[in-house]
């Protein structure tokens, strides 16, 4: 390493100066480097130079998320009961920062507040949430999935925002490999590009993942148009009538179904999500049309509290800007095609949320370098390369 001077270049040290250990740089990077969030400094420096040289628009975002292997053995997961953090695990950081992020939670919780894990090891999402099943006990913080028609594996989910005019990624996040925790990403990421950046989108695509009535609605109130399509919780059987057929009267607050008789509601939110309005049973047994609406002996339907933020979603599906959007959205998907193939990125190398999110970071630097290079200098000639060869 005394002899390389690429290195030395790097380190901006002399000829004769002294090659500091190679540990140095680790060290460093778990230490004070991390403490001061380098990487993301160095991230936001890299965006905003884009901005500069007009690669970023700010007009329409696209945002998608993609598994990476965690560093972990699928073989050797657990239940949480079954493990038995010993000292010389809870000297490792991946678990130290697990075992932080669970006791703030539980510090959250008693103080009645409605945040979990975030990237930071910080208490962030509800805490109402169902534990994981399996865990592993060398990298906790990754989710036990088996997304993308993958096998079962430890993972994180590497979550993009990308500007759609050149793919530019404004705002990179880390979260577990766990749809819920991905979804609720995205806020995170638009409030700080709109902080930090001062980049606040018209529009965003998205895939159906992110059409849940929560999000769609905080959008909305952001003034950013959800080009999303909605998620749909279920589809009736062939031959049965579809939601669409029961007619949701506003002023009243009921539905009425085909024959022509109401579902009420009491106003209960359940699971913080949705209402329910249900039909008699005695107009259900007297009804002809019964075999083809339920089994049940009544009818169910379950509004979600942020109803007209869906159906806001839905009436933008087909439009000529909902397709276009659609197609830009591929570019967010192109970003994690070229990682994989081209940059060799499926697995971490690094453990826990920290980690995670600073391999991530450097991965989107890598990525908005070469796009800012290929978009001002062009692809290089071969005259180029045989000269730097």
């Amino acid at each position: 390493m005394a002899l390389h001077l690429a290195y030395r270049w790097f380190c901006k040290l002399d000829l004769n100066d002294k090659v500091p250990h190679h540990s140095t740089f680790s060290v460093n990077r778990l230490g004070r480097f991390r403490e001061s969030e380098i990487l993301r400094h160095i991230f936001e420096r890299v965006v905003a130079t884009c901005m500069a040289a007009g690669l970023v628009k700010g007009e329409g975002f696209a945002v998608d998320a993609s598994v990476m292997e965690a560093n972990a053995s699928r073989y050797h997961g657990k239940a949480p009961d079954e493990l038995d953090w010993s000292d010389a695990q809870r000297q490792k950081l991946a678990v130290a920062e697990y075992l932080a992020g669970l006791e703030a939670e539980a510090q959250v919780q008693e103080g009645g507040d409605s945040r979990g894990s975030g990237s930071d090891g910080k208490p962030t999402a509800a805490p109402d949430r169902k534990s994981p099943k399996v865990i592993s006990p060398s990298d906790p913080s990754s989710a036990w999935t088996a997304k993308a028609n993958k096998r079962v594996q430890f993972g994180y989910g590497l979550n993009y925002l990308i500007d759609v005019e050149h793919a530019i990624i404004v705002d990179v996040e880390a979260t577990p490999a766990r749809t819920y925790d991905e979804v609720a990403s995205t806020k995170t990421m638009i409030e700080r590009t709109e902080q930090r950046l001062d980049l606040k989108p018209d529009w965003l695509a998205g895939d159906t993942a992110y059409g849940t009535g929560k999000l769609l609605a905080w959008l909305l109130g952001k003034n950013i148009t959800p080009h999303i399509p909605v998620w749909e919780r279920y589809s009736p059987p062939d031959g049965m009538f579809s939601r669409g057929d029961f007619t949701y009267d506003a002023e009243r607050d009921l539905y009425v179904c085909p024959n022509g008789r109401p579902l009420r509601t009491s106003g209960t939110v359940h699971d913080s999500r949705v209402r329910n309005y249900l039909s008699q049973p005695g107009d259900c047994r007297a009804c002809t049309l019964k075999q083809r609406c339920t089994r049940a002996p009544f009818k169910k339907i379950a509004r979600d509290i942020n109803e007209d933020a869906r159906n806001h979603a839905r009436s933008l599906k087909g439009t000529p800007e909902f397709e276009r959007s659609s197609n830009a959205r591929k570019k967010v998907e192109m970003r994690f095609a070229h990682l994989k193939v081209q940059h060799g990125f499926e697995r971490m190398r690094l453990r826990g949320l920290t980690g995670a999110r600073d391999e991530f970071h450097l991965a989107a630097i890598v990525q908005n370098l070469k796009t800012m290079a290929l978009r001002l200098l062009g692809p290089p000639t071969k005259g180029t390369c045989a000269a730097i060869a």
